[in-house]
């Protein structure tokens, strides 16, 4: 061994440029690397002195990542020292130092090696109770080792292990797995992950140190992405590389049904939600707790769409009169309905066909949380009385008569509850009988005639859409409410019983809807966060990220990692589970944090290749619109992508953008010119979106502005920005917009003052014939004149570029080589009169060009 370190040091650095070097001549030196320098390596790994042995480490990765070592070699010389050093009993430092190895090298090994050789180790050091920096290695490093084993051993062996380090009592160790989560996910089975990883990641987020929560909502997103489903979410590679989602007749239906506020449900409970919406949910007396199954249920109930609800609504609701005749007949039934309602409704599994089935299953919240009731026969006879004197009036069916009647005397109930709104009770009986009246106007819906089947569709979805709002104020209310004042409930009882007697017009009804609606705005419900793709407390808290106590008690950046990850998530949730996101996305946006607002401006491309275009244009557009209004630090994420976001909206939606296109041009900071390049990049892929009218109206003039602009690298761009233009008119068949605009950058740049404008103008007309993007004649005839003309320009730097311009480009070309050229003449004079220049670089551009041009054809011509 060497006495010196540094010199012992320095030879590990030359082990692998030694190492390459043998194996390009491998026929001389077949085994001089494995006889020689590997046991030299092997042995500097347990060297005393720390920076040899850090040398030889290095060396050993980077000759087994350019497989430089025999596999013999590694099982028989590279793995027993590593599991020597690893072993319990050796020394501490040097088994920190071979567990960082193995971790490191199992990627660069075969996964038979590392599963017979190294996973035992690795098993056993994740328990080491002596040091808990080794246990901290390997749970940095747990999901290399499952991603170089595979599944199965995975989850034979690594998952309990991780199990124990995600409650080790070091919080470093808890911090590091939150970090690795989303590889070791990655690598087990979608059963796996649902049911023992998910569980384990909420542990992480409530831990007791910060920390650890940290770090584990920064791998929440991550972790939310490898539940994503190709088959369910529709997504696929092109050969390109781009990520596009392929459409599907369930994205179809998910985006005709959330068009219409209606959550929709994924393809693997498509066709049971689907059953269960055909046969209604009834809860009988004997199982009150049928309510509560719903919670052990994987599958989330959804609303279905309004009009499968009227499809089947008349068989299985009841006439109201006669289920509240039943209702005060029966307070068991009633009891055990309320209960299964209120277990349904916490399990957040309402079916719509179980909230809208019958009036029973209205009504009996009311009559379950009131006292007894009364003697009301007084009433009663005073109540037939005075519906005696509106039966003359009826004008529609018996059945339909009976429906109104019964809205009647629930609207007048409602009437005189109003005075005593602002007690809670009464505010709860309110919510109750709102809910009889939908019941009742549901049920005369469907015995209108054909006619009248349209506008009472229309009616209905108001009704309905107020009624949802009834029923969770319902269910917040109840729970708060111990009993009813008795004066109004003898009023609202005596209407209601003897409700199917007396009538009122449809139209009455919807005008106190509309009434209650006012006084009671609808609140959001949580049902519309519900979903089956991914555990739904994952989800919850990831929608929690935005809450501003999170950046108290987590971390101030933590919105930042949600926008980060929301692409990821929104990809694996799918678009027909966009409305889970979208409250979520939308704060985001309004974030007062500009790099908040930054990472999802730089991200909503890619968010609106996931979404398709009918939410893009419903949801992201009006976000879309208020970054383009935001600081230029926002602004830039939107215009770096803007070709990618406009090229999927529709037609008539991007011309819309027109108008702001020019906004780009002004930035906060005049000396930020690197914005108004990338402005002139993406109008150049923009060009192709809009036709020649449009092109020649509003980007015709941003176009020109920038390149008058004071940075040379804007300008540059710029010239080709408006060679693109041209391009573009003669393509597609406008030559008249295209002489229009070859006669502006003549009065323009041809006949500028400045130098920079002429030389601009040369450079224009190299570009334009290199792109071939007109005709040749039309070149000569409006283009040529003013350019041959620069000759006599003062300026050495513009007729520099008119010298590469005709001797690099214009001479090249077969048009000007053909013979007989009537132009060909004046080019070449020209070309004379600069090389003959007084100015040396333009008399060199004018001349080398031809020169190497010359030998080259002759040379051609000579092997020819």
């Amino acid at each position: 061994m060497l006495p010196e370190p540094t010199v012992r040091t320095e030879l590990m650095e030359q082990i692998p440029p030694i190492a390459i070097f043998l194996q390009e001549s491998r026929p001389n030196f077949p085994t001089a690397f494995s006889d020689y320098l590997m046991p030299i390596v092997v042995r500097y790994l347990t060297d005393p002195n720390n920076q040899v042995r850090k040398a030889s480490q290095e060396a050993l990765l980077i000759l087994l990542e350019q497989e430089l070592i025999a596999q013999n070699d590694i099982e028989n010389k590279v793995c027993p020292i590593l599991l020597d050093l690893s072993a319990p009993d050796s020394d501490d430092e040097y088994k920190v130092e071979a567990v960082n190895i193995i971790c490191k090298m199992a990627s660069m090994l075969s996964k038979t090696i590392v599963e017979r050789m190294l996973l035992p180790r690795f098993c056993e050091l994740c328990g080491d109770g002596k040091l808990f920096q080794v246990r901290k290695v390997c749970a940095a490093s747990f999901g290399d080792i499952c991603n170089a084993v595979g599944q199965e051993a995975t989850e034979r062996f690594l998952i309990p292990k991780f199990f124990e380090l995600c409650s080790d009592s070091v919080w470093g160790m808890r911090k590091a797995c939150a970090e690795c989560f989303m590889a070791v996910s990655y690598t087990t089975s979608p059963e796996v992950r649902r049911s023992k990883l998910s569980p384990l990641f909420i542990n992480l987020i409530s831990d007791p140190c910060r920390w650890v929560r940290q770090a584990a909502f920064q791998s929440l997103g991550p972790f939310i992405s490898t539940f994503a489903n190709p088959s369910s979410a529709g997504l696929y590679i092109r050969e390109d590389g781009t990520l596009s989602i392929r459409p599907s007749a369930q994205d179809v239906t998910s985006s005709s049904c959330q068009s219409g506020n209606n959550a929709n449900i994924t393809s693997a409970s498509t066709n049971i939600v689907s059953s269960s919406l055909e046969q209604p949910i009834e809860i009988k007396s004997e199982s009150s707790t049928e309510g509560t199954s719903a919670e052990a249920n994987p599958l989330i109930c959804v609303e279905s769409p309004r009009t499968d609800l009227l499809k089947g609504s008349s068989n299985s609701c009841g006439s109201p009169g006669e289920a509240l005749t039943r209702l005060s007949q029966n307070d068991n039934t009633t009891a055990c309905v309320i209960e299964g309602i209120k277990d349904c409704h916490m399990s957040n599994c309402q079916g719509v066909n179980s909230r809208f089935q019958s009036a029973e299953d209205i009504f009996n919240t009311f009559l379950y949380w009131r006292p007894p009731l009364p003697d009301i026969s007084q009433d009663l006879e005073l109540l037939q009385s005075k519906t005696e004197k509106h039966e003359e009036g009826c004008s529609v069916s018996k059945a339909m008569c009976n429906n109104c009647v019964a809205s009647s005397e629930i609207k007048k109930v409602l009437e005189s509850l109003q005075e005593h709104m602002d007690d809670p009770d009464v505010q709860a009986q309110v919510q109750v009988l709102s809910a009889a009246l939908r019941a009742a106007q549901f049920e005369s819906i469907n015995d209108y005639e054909p006619k009248h089947t349209e506008e009472s569709n229309g009616k209905l979805q108001n009704e309905l859409s107020t009624f949802e709002a009834s029923h969770a104020t319902v269910e917040k209310n109840t729970l708060s409410s111990s009993s009813f004042q008795d004066d109004v409930s003898d009023q609202s009882t005596t209407s209601i019983l003897k409700s199917t007697e007396s009538e009122e017009q449809h139209n009455g009804t919807i005008e106190f809807l509309k009434k209650e609606q006012h006084n009671n705005p609808p609140i959001e419900d949580d049902k519309s966060k519900l979903q089956d793709i991914i555990p739904q407390p994952l989800l919850d808290q990831y929608l929690s990220m935005t809450d501003p106590a999170r950046a108290q008690t987590v971390d101030t950046e933590i919105a930042k990692h949600c926008a980060y990850s929301l692409p990821g998530v929104a990809l694996t949730l799918g678009r027909q589970n966009w409305h889970c996101l979208k409250d979520t996305y939308e704060t985001l946006a309004a974030d007062v944090q500009w790099k908040v607002r930054r990472t999802l401006a730089f991200s909503i491309h890619e968010l609106a290749v996931i979404l398709g275009d009918q939410l893009t244009a419903a949801d992201l557009v009006p976000i879309f619109n208020g970054f383009l209004k935001d600081l230029d630090e926002v602004r830039i994420g939107v215009l770096k992508h803007l070709y990618d976001f406009l090229k999927l909206l529709h037609a008539d939606k991007r011309r819309e953008y027109l108008y702001q296109l020019q906004e780009f041009v002004v930035t906060d900071n005049s000396r930020n010119w690197r914005f108004r390049y990338e402005l002139a990049e993406q109008l150049i892929l923009i060009l192709e979106l809009y036709n020649p009218n449009d092109v020649y109206d509003y980007l015709r003039h941003i176009a020109l502005t920038l390149c008058s602009d004071k940075v040379s690298e804007v300008r540059w761009i710029s010239f080709k920005l408006v060679v693109a233009i041209l391009q573009k008119f003669y393509a597609n068949n406008a030559n008249a917009l295209g002489l229009n605009f070859i006669n502006e950058l003549v009065a323009r740049f041809r006949h500028c003052s400045k130098w920079i404008g002429r030389q601009a103008f040369a450079f224009i007309c190299q570009a334009v014939v290199e792109e071939e993007c007109m005709p040749v004649d039309h070149f000569v005839e409006h283009l040529l004149p003013s350019l041959l003309s620069l000759a006599s320009d003062p300026v050495p730097n513009v007729r520099v570029l008119l010298a590469k311009a005709l001797r690099q480009t214009l001479l090249e070309k077969a048009y000007f080589k053909s013979v007989g050229n009537p132009h060909l003449e004046a080019v070449e004079e020209t070309v004379l009169a600069l090389q003959s220049d007084r100015d040396q670089d333009v008399s060199f551009f004018a001349t080398v060009k031809p020169k190497l041009n010359n030998m080259d054809t002759t040379s051609l011509e000579k092997q020819n």
